[in-house]
């Protein structure tokens, strides 16, 4: 997949599939949030928020925003829907942020950088926990 040179390839700094998904949400929302530390935002590779490129803090961020930004709920595997979020991982913690395109015959789709996928099955993936994060909207207070 391309990458959108308004932001960083992360993918030699740690990979580059939470940056993805950020920009993915923010296409959908257009709106950031601006807090410092806890907030959701890029500005530049070096004046961005922990929540825009680290799997768990965008998880932290997204299900516990209560101010301006994009914020979700977790959900459950059926509860999915094209533009939400799911983070895989293994015993030491979550570490894949793929945005999910389409779920058709029960199979979900997701798009992903860091091994670059569009339309890849989730069930191809090797992975021992999944949390899927429903994006439920955006306040642009």
């Amino acid at each position: 997949m391309g990458r959108n040179p308004r932001y960083l390839d992360f993918e030699h700094l740690g990979g580059d599939c939470t940056n993805f998904a950020s920009q993915c949400i923010y296409a959908g929302s257009r709106v950031m949030n601006y807090t410092p530390t806890l907030g959701w935002y890029y500005n530049s590779s070096s004046d961005r928020s922990p929540s825009w490129t680290g799997v768990e803090y965008l998880y932290r961020f997204l299900v516990k925003n209560r101010s301006v930004g994009p914020y979700g709920a977790v959900t459950d595997e059926g509860g999915v829907q094209p533009g939400d979020i799911v983070q895989l991982g293994n015993r030491n913690g979550y570490y894949h942020s793929p945005v999910i395109v389409a779920v058709e015959g029960g199979h979900i789709l997701v798009a992903a950088h860091s091994y670059d996928a569009y339309m890849r099955p989730l069930d191809s993936y090797v992975y021992e926990q999944a949390r899927f994060i429903h994006i439920q909207g955006a306040r642009k207070w």
